[in-house]
């Protein structure tokens, strides 16, 4: 009878190795493999073979990562001290670069976003932070995804979050939002004044060149005046009767 004794040592030895080279890759993963320290290539998805102990392989995830970008106290160009924080989505394109150009692409992504959002919103001014933020969102993109190239890294957008201002600010902001708001309440009484006299003098221009005009107003106001409850007494007189008396004045 033959004996699986002597054989069954070697043959668990062999089946352990066999599933150990045996690796699965999904489809939104990668492997980097490196025979014997040196690259041979990228491999995946599906299922992939790895000789243990002559080759190493590393797992790089393909799909779009969500990077939380800490808060960040940026000075800007007016010197107004304000606390950003912001968040960046990339993706890896080349994991070959991605491995073997820098140590850790996800850390090192981070700590370039970082800088780059302080030294991007320190060129601008409080109210560009505030009112511009689409532009510089694609500012800080561009930026981040040409120095990120090398990596094998794709930086598909910025998002700015949250700009937040210390209280003195704050109430800063409120009394020049509210010093705006009176100047333009002024600059439009003033517009409507200017409109109002305009069509005061031409009103007094059709007037002088229509003596029907001047008596049908002056009979307007007595009417007017009539409606009121008052105890004044009007004795209307003619406009002609008023103009030759004035006449009368200044001929004696």
């Amino acid at each position: 009878m033959f004996d699986l004794a002597p054989y069954l040592a070697p043959l668990i030895v062999l089946l352990a190795i066999l599933a150990s080279a045996i690796r699965v890759l999904p489809e939104y993963q990668r492997g980097v493999v490196f025979f014997l320290g040196r690259f041979q290539g990228v491999k995946g998805p599906g299922l992939i073979f790895i000789l243990p102990g002559i080759q190493q392989m590393v797992r790089v995830d393909l799909r779009v990562v969500a990077l939380d970008i800490p808060a960040q106290d940026v000075i800007s160009k007016d010197n107004v001290t304000v606390r950003v924080n912001a968040v960046l989505y990339y993706r890896v394109v080349d994991p070959e670069r991605a491995i073997i150009q820098v140590e850790n692409f996800a850390e090192a992504t981070s700590q370039l976003a970082q800088t780059t959002l302080r030294s991007v919103l320190g060129k601008h001014d409080l109210d560009e932070m505030l009112s511009e933020r689409d532009k510089l969102n694609s500012d800080i993109q561009e930026i981040l995804d040409a120095q990120t190239d090398e990596w094998g890294i794709k930086v598909a957008n910025v998002e700015i979050k949250h700009v937040d201002l210390n209280e003195s600010m704050v109430r800063a902001i409120a009394r020049q939002a509210e010093a705006e708001r009176e100047r333009r309440a002024k600059v439009i009484h003033a517009e409507g004044e200017l409109q109002a006299s305009e069509k005061l003098v031409e009103a007094a221009r059709v007037m002088s060149s229509e003596p029907g005009a001047m008596q049908l107003r002056y009979l307007q106001t007595l009417a007017d005046m009539s409606t009121d409850n008052t105890s004044t007494i009007i004795f209307p007189l003619p406009i002609d009767l008023i103009n030759s008396l004035v006449k009368g004045a200044k001929n004696p």
